[in-house]
């Protein structure tokens, strides 16, 4: 591990931001931004737009990218360089490059679909919450080898940067929010929601001392992942529900990862913040405190689920039915065994606290983690209804677009799912 304050320093502005990479270490890939960085399993750390040097138990790459170039996940090591150049499996374009991309961004797809002949199935998770226990357990539990699939978990910060990597093509399936899918899907993405396993917003606004009544929120800053993901929506539902209107009243400040935002409030940066679990207990412990359990509200939304690219369920049906037995079986186990289900957690989590993962199973899996994850027009109109917010183009829209259930319906019928719990 990384526990030297030197390297924390030359790095990033915290400990903090150290730590919060460290949680992805399970993943056998991860993509960031340009001026970011991530420690995957292999031990390496892959650092843009910094100047490090080498540090024992791994190497720094370091490559120095400009924060306003455009970067995007791909597997390809030889690419013309009108378009760029790679760094570390990415395609880095600066400003100038942009137009030969738009041009060129065609041919590039292609090769780029075949180039990923050959490889493993990569399924992607978006967030470190416990909503994504059942995706990591099925990993854990061998539930992908059972079903005949060899896939490598890949972690990315926030739904925006798993659905890019999906939308070029890099991985298969992504655990994510249905708000990511339809926004891309509205954009005219080849993306679909094949089911949703939790479909409440399963966050909470937690405030600073400064905020003690609804009132004081005006003039505050909220802290989200990313616009665009599940987290910016639970911050305007919250925002709203307090009668008021999102960046008008109540600034939305984008920090990055959730477990960030306990920097980003403990520095001040922020007077609130939307966290998710185990995070906001950390927050809780730290002396904030939770103003709105946003889940409580009842609101019916796609929270979490898996999405593929049409394209690919057409194609590779099979396979997508076997990957919706996994996890159908890996909701199973992580309901019957609560121990199983607690170490998977602790160890994707990185935390050894008992009393912290107990309060995150009983409310991301015994609560609100649904049995059969079937996608409800209802949880996906509240999606629409938020995005036609912020977009034009979701207005209208229907929701039943955004989503496939007819592989959970034919595994229903069957009995496949009623059978793990015998």
């Amino acid at each position: 591990m990384i526990s030297s304050k030197v390297y924390a320093r030359e790095l990033c502005s915290s400990v903090e931001e150290i730590f919060n990479a460290s949680l992805l270490a399970n993943a056998s890939l991860c993509f960031f931004r340009a001026g970011s960085f991530c420690w995957s399993e292999d031990m390496r750390v892959r650092v843009f737009g910094k100047k490090v040097s080498e540090f024992r138990g791994g190497v720094f790459i370091a490559r120095r990218v400009h924060r306003g170039s455009l970067v995007i996940p791909v597997r390809l090591r030889r690419i013309t360089t009108m378009l760029g150049f790679i760094a570390e499996g990415r395609l880095v374009i600066g400003r100038r490059g942009l137009a030969v991309f738009i041009l060129s961004s065609l041919v590039l797809l292609s090769t780029i679909a075949a180039a990923q002949d050959g490889r493993k199935l990569r399924a992607g998770y978006a967030s470190l919450s416990g909503n994504m226990t059942p995706f990591w357990a099925a990993r854990e539990a061998g539930l992908f080898k059972k079903y005949g699939l060899d896939i490598d978990l890949v972690a990315f910060p926030s739904g925006t940067e798993g659905m890019a990597a999906m939308i070029a093509g890099e991985i298969e399936f992504l655990a994510i929010a249905g708000s990511t899918t339809a926004s891309a899907a509205i954009g005219g993405a080849d993306v679909i929601s094949l089911g949703n396993t939790v479909e409440r917003l399963v966050t909470s606004l937690m405030v600073n001392s400064s905020i003690q009544k609804p009132e004081d929120l005006k003039g505050k800053a909220v802290g989200i992942s990313r616009f665009g993901t599940s987290i910016d929506t639970a911050a305007r539902m919250a925002i709203h529900h307090y009668g008021y209107e999102p960046m008008k009243d109540v600034t939305i400040v984008q920090v990055g990862a959730v477990s960030s935002a306990v920097a980003a409030l403990r520095g001040g940066r922020i007077q609130a913040a939307i966290l998710s679990y185990p995070t906001l207990i950390r927050a809780r412990r730290e002396g904030f405190r939770e103003m709105l359990d946003i889940a409580s509200l009842g609101v019916a939304y796609a929270s979490t689920g898996v999405t593929v690219r049409r394209s690919f369920m057409a194609q590779r049906r099979d396979v997508v039915t076997n990957y919706l037995k996994s996890i159908l079986e890996a909701i199973a186990r992580v309901k019957k065994d609560k121990p199983f289900a607690i170490e998977v957690m602790s160890k994707y989590f990185r935390i050894n606290d008992r009393e912290m993962m107990e309060e995150t199973y009983e409310v991301s899996v015994n609560k609100y983690l649904k049995r059969v994850p079937t996608p409800t027009a209802e949880a996906f109109r509240s999606v629409i209804d938020e995005l036609a917010q912020v977009n034009p183009k979701a207005k209208g829209q229907d929701p039943t677009r955004f989503y496939d259930d007819s592989i959970l319906q034919e595994l229903e019928k069957s009995g496949f799912i009623n059978a793990l719990y015998r």
